[in-house]
């Protein structure tokens, strides 16, 4: 019987499809084709864009006998705020030279061999960052290094190698903050607590064969490319106290044409009102609990500071024969401390969704087909440094980090950290003794 009832509607469904096609196919294939081509088209230009840039991959070592806490990495982030356009890009530069944001990628390596702190920009700012990182790390050693991704082969998993991999989103809107280094902070140095230790700690701890690859990639964001997060917060903000939120937008065609149709019959009959209401006095606001004046300032505190659009991307690879769960779960783990129930906290990205998670459900080997794709998908992004799935503008919602929080969950190892597997520099730089007799 259910056979019967299926069978009838895809008959129906595609014969309705067949008549509407007859009629109206003249414009939509064309349409539908002209969109694929259109989206096509946009993705090789950018991408073609992108390959034209120059890329360079650094190595920062900071000596371990130097103290200097997270508030130095977000000076780094601050300046690189101003490779953002701020709108220069006019549609002609998007669509059709397909000019993209700058992203920079900010990561970690971790192997049996150690930990090292990478950074993968465009050349031609490698002046603009090696100044930053020396304005704070005045004894820091900057090199280019090699590509460590090239180091596996450029599909993943195979028939040797596993991998598991995750982007971390946030679970609510991009003005709600995360907890930051602040929080971590003491005044006290042995009471102090880096908020990165646990994720070096947990890469630190590799066996020989095993890779964990830490990825945090920014783009600058503001109003003129569509995500006026900061906006966003600033009516939150009016909301929580019970401001009325202002109407800029009053005017509209419509609206005009219908007072005027409806004054126009009224006229003969009673007075007319051309919208000149009287305006109402702005209430001074609602008494605020103190979880929501917290609240307030947290709000505050993020759309204070500069934001980037953030793509976060976690791999773990090991060989097939000795590839274990438990790395997995301590990887998890490290970013729970950065939430909290009554701000905002990360989360792993969903890759599947819609229609292949409902398949999924019902298809075992479908869905160990889409693990699999998932798998590839991330590790191919994260050694392409993809700004998403596609590096196509507006078409993916990314997470918003200020400063304050990108150097809370990225930057230099500080004293606290006593990994051994930590890639320091031994002893630090130091100029000429003065006085020193000049040989002329």
């Amino acid at each position: 019987m259910t056979g019967n009832f299926l069978l009838d509607f895809e008959l129906n469904f595609f014969k309705s499809l067949g008549v509407i096609l007859s009629y109206a196919g003249w414009f939509i294939v064309p349409l539908i084709l002209f969109s694929i081509f259109w989206y096509l088209r946009l993705r090789f230009i950018r991408r073609q864009f992108i390959k034209k840039m120059d890329f360079n991959l650094i190595e920062v070592k900071i000596p371990k006998d130097i103290f200097i806490t997270a508030k130095a990495m977000e000076q780094i982030f601050a300046a690189m705020y101003s490779i953002y356009s701020f709108g220069a890009f006019k549609k002609w530069d998007k669509y059709v030279l397909g000019k993209v944001e700058t992203s920079i990628s900010f990561e970690i390596e971790g192997s049996f061999a150690g930990v090292r702190f990478y950074i993968y920009h465009p050349a031609r700012l490698r002046k603009l960052i090696e100044m930053a990182i020396y304005a704070q790390y005045p004894a820091a050693e900057v090199h280019e290094a090699f590509d460590y991704t090239k180091s596996m082969a450029a599909h993943l998993p195979n028939s040797e190698y596993e991998v598991w991999g995750t982007n971390y989103i946030l679970n609510r809107e991009n003005y709600y903050p995360v907890k930051t280094y602040n929080y971590f902070e003491e005044t006290e140095e042995e009471k102090r607590i880096d908020p990165l230790a646990h994720i070096v700690e947990v890469i630190s701890n590799l066996k020989e064969g095993e890779r964990i690859w830490y990825q945090v990639m920014i783009a600058g964001t503001g109003k003129a490319i569509g995500n006026d997060w900061q906006k966003e917060g600033e009516d939150k903000i009016s909301e929580i106290a019970g401001r009325k939120k202002e109407d800029k937008n009053k005017f509209s065609v419509w609206g005009e044409l219908n007072m005027w149709i409806t004054n126009f019959f009224k006229a003969p009959f009673a007075e007319i009102n051309w919208g000149e209401e009287k305006k109402e006095e702005r209430p001074a606001g609602r008494f605020l609990t103190p979880a929501e004046q917290n609240l307030v300032k947290s709000i505050s505190g993020k759309i204070s500071k500069s934001g980037f659009e953030t793509v976060i991307r976690i791999v773990y690879i090991d060989q097939k024969a000795a590839f274990t769960p438990l790395n997995i779960a301590s990887i998890l783990g490290t970013f729970q401390q950065f939430g909290a129930s009554d701000i905002n906290s990360f989360k792993p990205g969903a890759e599947i969704t819609g229609m292949a998670t409902f398949l999924s459900k019902i298809s075992p080997r479908y869905k160990k087909m889409m693990e699999f794709g998932k798998k590839r998908a991330i590790y191919f992004r994260y050694i392409n440094r993809r700004f998403g799935k596609t590096n196509m503008e507006r078409k993916e919602k990314f997470p918003v980090l200020n400063t304050e929080e990108l150097a809370t969950i990225y930057h230099f190892p500080s004293l606290t950290i006593e990994t051994p597997q930590l890639r320091r520099l031994e002893t630090k730089k130091g100029g000429p003794p003065k006085g020193l007799p000049i040989i002329s």
